[in-house]
């Protein structure tokens, strides 16, 4: 009798766990909570323990003694729309067909095949949201709702894509920009002032709501990028300006975000992460941040164009205070993610491999032999490949020699033909000021053969060649 009583108990217990979508492996004592936190064309540079000295960023220099700090870690691509596409899915961008920055109406998104991080995990029962900026197609089939979010309020695309300058005629001929909560436009944008405090309200919200079970919080932040706003309260605060003020103002969100996760007890089991999406905007001169020591910055793939601040916390398993010099790519980060929660990898082809070792500190090894950077119209530019960045003839933008814009309104950029292969060793040469390719050809050989097995794969419009192996966005008529 006792003996069937328990059966039957461990049997009531079982279909329980399933009826709410938790087995046993699935539950909040087992699967730890996952908060991405993703900023806007913030450089290198402006953060505390990257090198800020005139930006006080107290919560992310804790974040970073609390956990570990990665100093070689890579966006996807040096743009807004295809580096969300690759944190969010573990894949190049170009695979999945995303190149640059969607503009709004354009009939192109994340194609709903591809899964992201949020589907993923929903089948390990978890509860997911996005507060901040999608940028992956505005259409209704391509939204957060669609693509494994329970919750989204934010914004479907960059914060500048309205008429900015009326003086000068719109920067964008697109209407005003919507605020959305869900499927609905809540409300137009003119003011962002107070964007920022109530994606963080929504954020901490959203932990307090969900305690009990493991969620996936994602807040990709509209700031740093262009028109900057700040509320009242860091408005002055900083010694860089209103930029400064703005980046002073994330690192409190970062702040009220890991406060909330204190508060409910749930710091052990709860990853934080925190990095941006591509480099400084540089031609809005002091309205842009900072990639020093390195060099050029946004669109292109120099490294102030992708090399990214990156903190990552988790007391359960990696150490306080640890700093990670093995290069990383955020299409890694989803294999990571699903290595810790044992969620199941996505049924199409990934680029990105689990970094969890490296980050816990089982391995000092990069995951993948070569990082592989893509711009524009699928062009194959350049490689990283251990200590050693080969770039590939193309065309590029700077400001180096350019009046820089000035609050708000940028300069212009010169157009630059690199003409021959070039090849850097990061380790000696971080600022990329000393071309080392003629002195190492075996180097150059072996990254050029690297290059093309990925060619092969995925083309490279520099070469008109096409890719056997690359599938379609999402698109609608």
């Amino acid at each position: 009798m006792t003996s069937k009583l328990n059966y039957l108990l461990l049997l009531s217990c079982f279909i329980g766990q399933h009826i709410t979508g938790q087995m046993v492996e699935a539950t909040g004592d087992n699967q730890p909570n996952i908060i991405l936190i993703f900023t806007d064309d913030q450089g290198y540079n402006d953060v505390g323990v990257f090198g800020a000295a005139d930006i006080e960023t107290p919560n992310l220099d804790q974040m970073a003694n609390d956990g570990a700090k990665l100093t070689n870690f890579y966006a996807a691509q040096a743009v807004c729309s295809a580096s969300r596409a690759g944190i969010l899915t573990g894949t190049y961008p170009n695979r999945i067909g995303i190149h640059n920055a969607f503009m709004p109406d354009s009939k192109v998104g994340l194609n709903p095949d591809e899964t992201t991080l949020a589907e993923m995990l929903k089948q390990k029962g978890y509860s997911t949201a996005i507060f901040g900026k999608w940028h992956l197609g505005d259409a209704k089939e391509f939204m957060p709702n669609k693509q494994g979010f329970d919750e989204y309020f934010g914004i479907p695309y960059s914060n500048d894509m309205w008429p900015l300058h009326p003086q000068q005629g719109p920067i964008f001929d697109f209407g005003p920009l919507p605020l959305y909560e869900n499927e609905k436009v809540l409300d137009t944008l003119t003011d962002q002032t107070n964007l920022t405090t109530e994606i963080t309200e929504r954020s901490v919200d959203f932990i307090n709501r969900n305690k009990e079970n493991p969620f996936f919080l994602y807040v990709p932040h509209p700031q740093p990028h262009v028109p900057l706003f700040v509320s009242d309260k860091f408005k002055g605060k900083s010694n860089r300006g209103l930029y400064g003020d703005v980046i002073m103002e994330l690192d409190w969100s970062v702040g009220q975000i890991i406060k909330a996760v204190e508060k409910n007890g749930l710091t052990e089991n709860t990853i934080v992460i925190f990095t941006s999406d591509n480099g400084p905007w540089l031609a809005y001169g002091n309205h842009s941040g900072s990639a020093l020591p390195f060099r050029e910055g946004k669109g292109t793939g120099w490294e102030g164009g992708q090399r990214e601040p990156f903190i990552i916390k988790y007391p359960k398993e990696i150490k306080p205070g640890t700093t990670i010099e093995a290069p990383v790519m955020a299409i890694d980060i989803l294999p990571s993610i699903a290595e810790i929660t044992q969620a199941s990898l996505p049924k199409k082809e990934i680029d990105g491999k689990s970094a969890w070792s490296l980050f816990t500190g089982k391995t000092d090894e990069s995951p993948q032999e070569a990082y592989f950077f893509y711009y524009r119209v699928n062009e194959l530019f350049g490689v990283r490949f251990g200590k050693w960045k080969l770039y590939f003839p193309h065309r590029y933008r700077t400001m180096k020699g350019q009046t820089l814009g000035k609050d708000g309104l940028p300069g212009k950029y010169k157009m630059i033909d690199l003409t021959e292969i070039e090849l850097y060793n990061l380790e000696l040469d971080e600022s990329e000021t000393t071309d080392v390719a003629s002195a190492n050809p075996n180097v150059v050989k072996t990254i050029q053969k690297l290059a093309d097995n990925m060619r092969a794969k995925l083309g490279d419009s520099l070469l008109d060649m096409e890719g056997f192996d690359s599938r379609s966005p999402g698109r609608i008529d």
